[in-house]
């Protein structure tokens, strides 16, 4: 029999959950979120937990994101696909307004539904391995699980950056972007938790400052991605001066123009939302919403199902999508 695709093990006085499936680089189901919520009420009542780890198991990395082959899979076989974010999102609550102390070590690829996860824990370790990402407007969606929360106050527009790009940042990135704590070495990791569970408070350990080349950008993408126009952003990214812009625009071309389009809306929106809970609240209509008559189902068919990366979508341009397009799906 194969392992269960969520581990749980008591060390000490601290609770550790191993998401496992490391094929997979511990992609999320629906199965897995449902066996890290049922933990979570369990040692949230248990004395002899103190504090709370998430780990990912095998060497690729902490967590690929949720499964969305299966949730277009079960939309386009008239299953309830949107129960998969509902339950994703409640996770993702539960884990930031948890009682106990929650540790999240984002060790190697972390994305979409792993971003979610660690970014919400009280201490967010990246290492030099971590490659992290919210993709999603590459498959035609929009980054979720709460992080146009803290993207939206990340600072110079570095956050619109990464939500319309889907850029790849690594760990120092992440602290810059408010998605993360502090960068540890990979090999510290262990000895770090083993502490914890000895009863060491869980606290930002103290490291030497890791330089961030997201930083390093911050005149240009204050400038470019201002406003709340996706087709004025890309056409500032072309006619700036800097190298970085231009292939920024390039990327931001490939995506799904209403993705792009949605997502800066959103992340505008989420700017001026008063908790992390009204955020997922409106991720999960906005999610809902998209499972239909978006370019969702094409944009995971052309990366992820048929992997021929040549999506077709609705639009040729950003430009060509309407305010009154993007609205409907807002709400």
């Amino acid at each position: 029999m194969s392992e269960p695709s969520v581990l749980t093990q008591v060390r000490g006085v601290l609770g550790v959950i191993t998401l496992n499936r490391p094929r997979a680089i511990n992609a999320l189901d629906l199965s897995m979120m449902q066996s890290v919520t049922e933990v979570l009420d369990r040692w949230r009542d248990d004395d002899a937990v103190h504090a709370v780890a998430l780990v990912g198991a095998g060497e690729r990395g902490f967590c690929a994101g949720g499964d969305v082959r299966a949730v277009r899979q079960a939309h386009l076989d008239g299953h309830d696909a949107a129960a998969f974010f509902a339950q994703e999102y409640a996770v993702d609550l539960a884990l930031a307004e948890y009682a106990k102390p929650v540790v999240a070590v984002m060790d190697g690829i972390t994305m979409g539904g792993g971003v979610g996860l660690g970014m919400n824990a009280d201490l967010r370790l990246v290492t030099e391995r971590t490659r992290m990402a919210m993709p999603e407007t590459g498959i035609g969606f929009f980054p979720d699980v709460g992080a146009t929360y803290r993207l939206s106050r990340s600072p110079d527009e570095l956050g619109t950056h990464v939500a319309l790009t889907g850029a790849t940042f690594d760990g120092p990135d992440a602290v810059v972007l408010g998605l993360a704590d502090v960068v540890v070495d990979s090999g510290e990791v262990v000895g770090l938790l083993a502490s914890i569970a000895d009863g060491a408070p869980v606290e930002v350990p103290a490291t030497g400052e890791v330089a961030s080349s997201l930083d390093a950008q911050r005149s240009w993408t204050r400038a470019c991605y201002a406003g709340d126009d996706a087709s004025a952003v890309v056409a500032r990214l072309e006619q700036s001066g800097v190298e970085a812009a231009h292939e920024a625009a390039q990327v931001i071309r490939s995506r799904s123009p209403l993705a792009v389009a949605i997502t800066l809306a959103h992340l505008r929106r989420a700017a001026s939302a008063g908790s992390l809970a009204e955020v997922l609240d409106a991720d999960a209509a906005l999610a809902a919403a998209m499972l239909d008559g978006s370019d969702f189902a094409e944009g995971v068919r052309a990366q992820l199902v048929d992997k021929d990366r040549t999506p077709h979508w609705q639009h040729e341009r950003v430009e060509d999508v309407t305010p009154e397009q993007v609205a409907a799906y807002l709400g």
